[in-house]
């Protein structure tokens, strides 16, 4: 017998990391365990079903910069593979990407069934053995490897294992079974649910440029001052509330904070992307002289400032909207540019987004050596995608570090085994 590796999770990580070790030692037999019928579930509902493979940012620092949990962790791990390995492993094996303008890049095809055939094709071609419909029940450690029983009662025996079982809460189990510590996980890319009179009626609404600034507590650093988080980016307003890259980015890195007040929180929006008070102040004069006849409910004097969400401000700071701009106070203005730069609102609930759900919390970092991928606790056990403690904003980054890990892991394991003799078949 050929020593034998096991992969539990069929999704991105699974699959690169089992095709990775079989290309890296093809002496070793992979086998790839999938619970469902069909693997790579999350691959082919992402992007609105056109699969968001990765994102166009090479360089590795300014790349972790985009994961709000694993940033330190993944500089390294990108210095190896990152999204231009990515987009050359794809090409190599007959799948083009493109990137758009917001740097989330694609098959050509918009189609991710792409992605997915190429990835079950391969597996194929390098003697990856996928077995779907395949639950596991259990795992133990054994002296040399693993024993792991599948609910139908069979039994595998394995000199390495990679778990990549993303955010289920069977993975998360067997990690904290074999001696991690795995913190909780919780929601992350999430929309908020707002309800405010401000906004009703205005869903369909989108700004190419908003400030979404939270405050909450420091959960995740005892004894420290209050979080203050922001984040700037296109905002859509729905008949739930808030959504858009810069909602769900603020989602992700206010995510344990936002869970622990159980998604209520203040809100402050600067509808001028950022702009400050006296800056918007010393534009608004400026329109205010050269217009002092005209109502101030005629026209918006910020481009990106649609009229009918100027009109629901100027009432807001009660402003009639046949009001003449040479008819306005000091007070009125003031209150205007309080609703413009800092309007409060509050978050009254969280929201999912689209069909994807991403998680923040898992297998504790310190727990794996990110060189390898392998476990600190139990030799030979191997981790890659979401079952860590690691999520991305939007945008491809989620995807991104499930290849990065996955290839990573699945090298480790091949280049771990090539020491290794076969284990007897198990009775």
């Amino acid at each position: 017998m050929r020593p034998q590796a096991l992969v539990i999770g069929g999704g991105a990580g699974g699959f690169f990391g089992a095709i990775a070790c079989a290309q890296t030692n093809p002496a070793v037999r992979v086998t790839l365990l999938e619970a469902s019928p069909q693997p790579l579930g999350k691959v082919k509902i992402s992007g609105g079903g056109r699969c968001n493979v990765t994102h166009h940012c090479f360089d590795p620092v300014a790349l972790s910069q985009n994961y709000p949990r694993g940033s330190k962790a993944l500089r390294g791990v990108f210095t190896r593979f990152q999204p231009q390995d990515t987009i050359t492993w794809f090409a190599q094996h007959g799948v083009k990407l493109k990137t758009e303008a917001d740097g989330r890049m694609f098959p050509v095809t918009d189609d991710s069934q792409t992605i997915i055939d190429c990835l079950i094709e391969t597996a194929k071609q390098v003697g990856v053995q996928l077995r779907t419909q395949a639950p596991v029940q259990q795992i133990n450690h054994l002296t040399d490897g693993f024993r792991v029983t599948l609910k139908s009662g069979e039994v595998l025996i394995a000199q390495s294992l990679l778990l990549a079982t993303g955010s289920n809460p069977q993975g998360y189990r067997w990690a904290a079974e074999l001696g991690h510590t795995v913190l909780p996980p919780v929601p992350s890319l999430f929309t908020f649910n707002l309800q405010d009179p401000r906004l009703l009626g205005l869903e369909g609404i989108s700004l190419e440029k908003v400030q979404l600034t939270l405050a909450l507590s420091n959960v995740e650093a005892k004894g420290k001052k209050p979080l203050k988080l922001s984040q700037t980016g296109p905002l859509l307003i729905t008949h739930w509330g808030l959504s858009g890259p810069a909602v769900l980015k603020l989602s992700a890195w206010g995510a344990r904070g936002l869970q622990a007040h159980q998604y209520r929180a203040p809100l402050i929006i600067n509808w001028l992307g950022g702009m400050e008070r006296e800056a918007a102040q010393a534009d608004l004069l400026a329109y205010r002289q050269t217009n002092s006849r005209k109502s101030v409910g005629r026209v918006s004097p910020f481009d990106n400032v649609p009229r009918r969400l100027w009109e629901r401000l100027l009432e807001a700071a009660d402003l009639s909207l046949e009001t003449q701009w040479a008819q306005v106070t000091k007070q009125g203005l003031n209150a205007l540019l309080q609703e413009l730069c800092a309007g409060q609102y509050t978050v009254a609930g969280k929201g999912k987004f689209k069909e994807e759900f991403v998680t923040c919390g898992g297998v504790d970092l310190k727990d794996v050596d990110f060189r390898t991928l392998e476990s600190r606790r139990c030799p030979r056990l191997y981790f890659a995608g979401e079952v860590l403690d690691i999520d991305g904003v939007t945008g491809g980054f989620n995807f991104q570090s499930a290849w990065s890990t996955g290839w990573l892991a699945g090298q480790a394991m091949a280049e771990a085994l090539k020491a290794s003799p076969p284990l007897p078949v198990p009775q």
